[in-house]
């Protein structure tokens, strides 16, 4: 598994989102589609994750004297799993929240900033919510959500499907309880 580190910055997130449901991509392909980054650093980003295991090279062919590389995310690395996410420390957690919630917003500006972008009309949802759960319905309700997300994750170019990122984080409400702001959620938006 991967350390937090390692996945939770801003670029290499990027680039695995990329990836995910895409199949598998080229580095000059996730240049394309990520213009913003340099190919410099999309190459050094991409050999870090692929060094870590989180990245499998697919294929391989020569072109113009190089060697173009097609890459897939190897789902069951990509993950920060419960043994490291229970040696953060708190300063941890909230390095890696800030990166996390940094990167969801910088997607959002990203897709704002499109001429064609029409939030309304594409379903884009942001909500909060509060559930009550025991411990064992906590572990199920995530594993439910993993699996319906799991699902979904696939390449829809056949089709007239449109690829949507979910973010998820999942805070226990001790802290908003104790402030008295508790067990409101947020309204849908769209």
């Amino acid at each position: 598994m991967a350390t937090a580190n390692l996945l939770l910055h801003p670029v290499r997130m990027r680039v695995l989102q990329t990836l995910v449901g895409a199949g598998e991509l080229t580095t000059a392909q996730l240049c394309e589609r990520l213009p913003d980054v340099s190919p410099a650093s999309m190459y050094r980003h991409v050999a870090t994750l692929t060094q870590a295991g989180i990245l499998e090279v697919v294929h391989e062919r020569r072109v113009r004297g190089t060697v173009e590389r097609s890459y897939r995310v190897r789902q069951d690395k990509a993950l920060v799993d419960e043994d490291t996410r229970t040696s953060m420390t708190k300063d941890d957690h909230r390095q890696a929240f800030t990166v996390f919630t940094g990167t969801m917003l910088a997607d959002f500006d990203r897709y704002l900033a499109r001429e064609d972008a029409e939030p309304a009309r594409e379903g884009v949802l942001y909500r909060q919510g509060a559930v009550w759960v025991t411990p064992e319905e906590f572990t199920e309700l995530v594993e439910e959500l993993e699996a319906v997300i799991a699902r979904r994750t696939r390449r829809g170019t056949a089709d007239d499907s449109t690829r949507h990122i979910i973010s998820l984080a999942l805070v226990p409400a001790r802290a908003m309880e104790a402030d008295g702001a508790g067990g409101a959620g947020a309204p849908d938006a769209g």
